[in-house]
């Protein structure tokens, strides 16, 4: 008689997503949505403007309140509402969010050197030379050197900012990272830069990531899985190699279908987008 084999456990999901609602006023902006990001994971919350993949993403970070539902970190349930220091402090280190606009967590008043430096005092870094050598190892982790950290916003071009605020976001070392639409205002080329940092960061570091995009082609080289909303309801979710091998929803297809092609044809995408307005 053989001895059964012993299968090994899987490890505990980093961000565990459970019926996640929200509505403004009958507005159903987010139906339940869930999901489970495994340490080193990476999932793509997909959608056309309107899906609500915004708002779940506002939601995981605490800028949202969602209506019903959970969402645990490493096992720990996120307060809907944080009071006092210590709370926001472990609330940021949770979870951290990476905005398509920079400029919203990038002070546009100091160089970007001393934004991180700021960061880390304030999550109990005092040691002024261990900070310095922090800022140091925290940009040259995004391909930033000590030029770039003494300048401003507003003198980094948009994927030296991008890069800034990943390195912002990272300096706390949270255990999941979202990215709100975080590459689409940047060229091609430098998309490509930093989607290939973002595999790097996750390689290295275990952090999962949220990758929030209306582009499945983006999303593609980031992710492992898609979930893929429409009018704030989950549709579709898979390995992405499924997803974009056989696409099981209609709306997924059209959104596929969307990214321009040889043999596009627009007006068959605005026939199908109607179809799938249309009530029932």
């Amino acid at each position: 008689m053989t001895e059964p084999q012993s299968v090994a456990p899987q490890p505990a999901p980093l961000l565990q997503v459970t019926d996640l609602r929200k509505t403004y006023g009958a507005t159903v902006a987010v139906d339940g949505v869930s999901f489970a990001l495994p340490p080193g994971g990476a999932l793509g919350l997909v959608g056309e403007s309107g899906s609500g993949k915004t708002t779940t993403a506002r939601m995981l970070v605490g800028l949202e309140r969602p209506d019903s539902g959970s969402i645990k970190v490493l096992g720990t349930p996120l307060a809907p509402v944080v009071h006092g220091r210590a709370a926001r402090l472990a609330r940021a280190k949770a979870v951290q969010i990476v905005f398509q606009d920079p400029y919203l967590s990038l002070d546009a008043r100091i160089g970007v050197g001393a934004t991180i430096d700021g960061v880390l005092r304030l999550h109990g870094l005092s040691d002024r030379v261990a900070r310095a050598a922090r800022v140091r190892e925290l940009l040259g982790q995004v391909g930033l050197g000590e030029r770039e950290a003494e300048a401003l916003p507003r003198k980094l071009s948009g994927g030296q900012r991008q890069r800034a605020a990943i390195a912002r976001a990272l300096a706390v070392e949270p255990a999941v990272l979202v990215l709100d639409e975080a590459v689409s205002a940047l060229d091609v080329s430098v998309q490509a830069q930093v989607l290939n940092l973002l595999a790097d960061i996750r390689r290295e570091a275990g952090i999962g990531l949220v990758f929030v995009s209306h582009d499945l082609a983006v999303v593609r080289y980031v992710c492992d899985e898609a979930l893929v909303l429409h009018r704030g309801r989950p549709v579709e979710h898979r390995p992405m190699a499924e997803l974009l091998d056989a696409p099981a929803h209609p709306y997924t297809r059209l959104l596929l279908a969307s990214v321009p092609h040889p043999g596009w044809d627009p007006d068959d995408i605005a026939r199908r987008r109607r179809e799938l307005s249309r009530p029932g």
